[in-house]
């Protein structure tokens, strides 16, 4: 998972980065924003706009089309940065940051460790 904080939700900001992080044959699932009308993608969208927010397409059940797993991943951001009762918009990306490296590791190993205290230790 790839997190930046955008000056703006622009096309011209948000699909930059879309494609940068995705592979050319992606598919990207969106909500209706026109925002991602640009995109240089596949896209397929739900309209939540019409209370539509997941689509079962080939009949087995299955909801395959629906951006649940994105806007969990901004629920968590969110419930991340609850307990420091607001953020300096200066400092967002690093907190951003934190949680994207969080949400990435899967495990606190040595080497994260190392990597972590390296750039504080101090030589004598």
């Amino acid at each position: 998972m790839r997190l930046r904080v955008a000056l703006d939700t622009k096309g011209s900001t948000l699909c930059p980065f879309v494609e940068r992080f995705t592979q050319p044959e992606a598919l990207v699932y969106t909500d209706e924003y026109d925002s991602y009308n640009p995109l240089k993608r596949a896209r397929v969208t739900v309209c939540h706009g019409t209370k539509e927010w997941a689509r079962e397409e080939d009949g087995d059940g299955w909801y395959e089309t629906h951006t649940n797993s994105d806007e969990g991943m901004w629920v968590g951001l969110c419930n991340f940065l609850r307990p420091f009762r607001g953020v300096p918009k200066r400092y967002l990306y690093g907190y951003v940051a934190i949680y994207e490296f969080h949400v990435n590791l899967k495990a606190i190993s040595p080497p994260f460790i190392a990597a972590l205290v390296r750039p504080h230790s101090f030589s004598t």
